[in-house]
C-alpha cells in the first residue's frame, strides 16, 4: 500500500471495544437463536453447549482430523492461533472461525441427517417474507415510470441502505435501537462510479454480495437494471458456498430471493423474470470462492479470484464485512485514502457499506470531526451511516 502509514489490527481483548462486545455478546446470542431454531438432536444441544463454553472462556482448538478444510483452515491460520484464547486473535480470525465452528456443531457439514441444512435459513426467510419486503417490491412499480438514471441512483441507495436489515447485526441492542436512525452519506463517490458503467453493454459487473433477504433483493435488482439497460454486457454475483456471519448470501438465498420476486407480480416480477432470464443465457453467474469466507483480508486472494476481479469492468464490494476485508481490519486513521488501502486491489473496486463497525477509511477532515463532535464514535457502528467509496481505473 503505497506510503500508507500501519494502524493495529482489531483485535477483541479490549472489555468495553465493539469487537469484544461481538465475541463476548452477539456469538453466545448466536448461539442461542440457532439452538431454538430448530429441533436439534441432543448431541447437536451438547456441541453448541461446548461451543458457547469454548467461544467466551476457552481456547481456539485444532479441527478434527477427518475435517474437510483441516488444510485450508491451517493455512489461514490455526496452526498460529490454535492454543489462545479467541479474545487475543484478529478479531476478524476469531469471528470467523465462530461461525466455522458453529456448522460443525449442528452437523452442516456432515455426513448424516442434519448435512447442508442452513442453520440462518428460518430468519433469513422470515425477513424475506415480511410485510417490509412486500411495501419495498411494490413500490417497485412506482419506480418503473421514472427516467432511466433516477432509477438507477434509486436502486444503488436501495442497495446500499438495504444492508440496513443484516439480521446479526440487529441481534444486539445498539443495533435495535439506532435501526430506525436517520442516515447520511459519509462519503459518496457515486458520480465517478456511474462514469465507469457509461452504457456501452459489453462490460462485465462483479458484485461481491454480502447478506441475503431484504439486501440481496435490492443487490439483484440493481444487476437487473444494469442489465436491462445496457450499462454492463454480464454480471458476476459472488455469495458464500456455506451460511457464514448468520445472513450472509449462499446460492440457495439467491434462488429464494428470485422466487420472492417473481411470486410478487408487477415491477417485481419483472425484474425476476429478467434475472432468472440472465442466469440461463450467462448474462448472470453465479460464484461461491472457498475465500469467500477465508478469516483474512482480500489483499491475500488467491490467483484465481484475482483474475476474475483484474477482468471487471467494476467490482462492487457490499457490506461491513467485505469492507473489512477490503480494506484490512485495522484502526485506520478515518482520513487515510481509501485508494491507497485497496492500492492492491486487481481492478476498480468500489464499496457500498453501513457502518457497522470501527474499521473506516477515505473519510475528509471535516466529516470526521462533525460525527464525532455529534456523536463520539458511536458513528462508526450504529448502522445509520454509509458510504459509497471508489478507486477508479489508473488511480496512483
Amino acid at each position: 500500500m503505497p506510503d500508507t502509514p500501519s494502524a493495529p489490527l482489531l483485535l477483541g481483548d479490549q472489555p468495553g471495544s465493539f469487537p469484544h462486545s461481538v465475541l463476548a455478546e452477539r456469538h453466545p446470542a448466536i448461539i442461542r437463536q440457532v439452538r431454538e431454531a430448530f429441533p436439534y438432536e441432543p448431541w447437536q444441544h451438547r456441541a453448541l453447549d461446548e461451543l458457547l463454553a469454548n467461544c467466551t472462556k476457552g481456547e481456539i482448538e485444532p479441527l478434527p482430523a477427518d475435517a474437510h478444510d483441516r488444510d485450508l483452515w491451517e493455512t489461514w491460520g490455526l496452526r498460529e492461533y490454535a492454543g489462545r484464547s479467541w479474545f487475543d486473535v484478529p478479531w476478524l480470525w476469531s469471528e470467523s472461525w465462530f461461525y466455522r465452528r458453529l456448522l460443525q456443531a449442528v452437523g452442516y457439514f456432515g455426513p448424516g441427517p442434519w448435512q447442508g441444512i442452513d442453520p440462518f435459513r428460518p430468519s433469513k426467510l422470515a425477513e424475506l417474507d415480511s410485510p417490509e419486503t412486500d411495501e419495498e417490491l411494490a413500490a417497485l412499480d412506482g419506480l418503473a415510470a421514472r427516467p432511466a438514471g433516477e432509477q438507477a441512483q434509486a436502486l444503488l441507495h436501495g442497495s446500499l441502505w438495504g444492508n440496513r436489515a443484516d439480521l446479526g447485526f440487529r441481534l444486539s441492542a445498539e443495533g435495535a435501537r439506532t435501526a430506525d436512525a436517520a442516515p447520511g452519506l459519509v462519503a459518496d463517490d457515486s458520480e465517478s462510479l456511474w462514469a465507469l458503467l457509461g452504457g456501452t453493454g459489453t462490460g462485465t459487473l462483479c458484485l461481491v454480495a454480502d447478506n441475503a433477504g431484504r439486501e440481496l433483493v435490492p443487490d439483484l435488482l440493481l444487476i437487473a437494471h444494469l442489465l436491462a439497460h445496457g450499462r454492463i454486457g454480464r454480471a458476476v454475483l459472488h455469495v458464500k458456498p456455506y451460511p457464514y456471519y448468520v445472513s450472509d448470501a449462499t446460492t440457495a438465498d439467491v434462488v429464494d430471493a428470485l422466487r420472492r420476486l417473481t411470486g410478487a407480480g408487477g415491477a417485481a416480477a419483472e425484474y425476476g423474470q429478467h434475472l432468472w432470464a440472465a442466469l440461463a443465457d450467462g448474462r448472470l453467474t453465479l460464484r461461491a470462492h472457498p475465500f469467500s469466507c477465508a478469516p483474512l483480508p482480500y489483499e491475500e486472494m488467491p490467483a484465481d479470484l484475482r483474475a476474475d476481479f483484474a477482468s471487471a469492468t467494476l467490482t462492487v464490494v457490499k457490506g461491513d464485512l467485505n469492507y473489512r476485508r477490503l480494506v484490512g481490519d485495522r484502526l485506520w486513521a478515518p482520513t487515510t485514502p481509501f485508494p491507497d488501502v485497496t492500492a492492491y486491489f486487481p481492478g476498480p473496486v468500489a464499496a457500498l457499506r453501513t457502518l457497522k463497525s470501527d474499521v473506516i477509511t477515505g473519510l475528509d477532515a471535516r466529516t470526521e470531526a462533525e460525527l464525532v463532535a455529534a456523536e463520539d464514535q458511536h458513528w462508526r457502528t450504529s448502522g445509520t451511516h454509509a458510504l459509497i467509496q471508489l478507486r477508479g481505473p489508473g488511480t496512483p
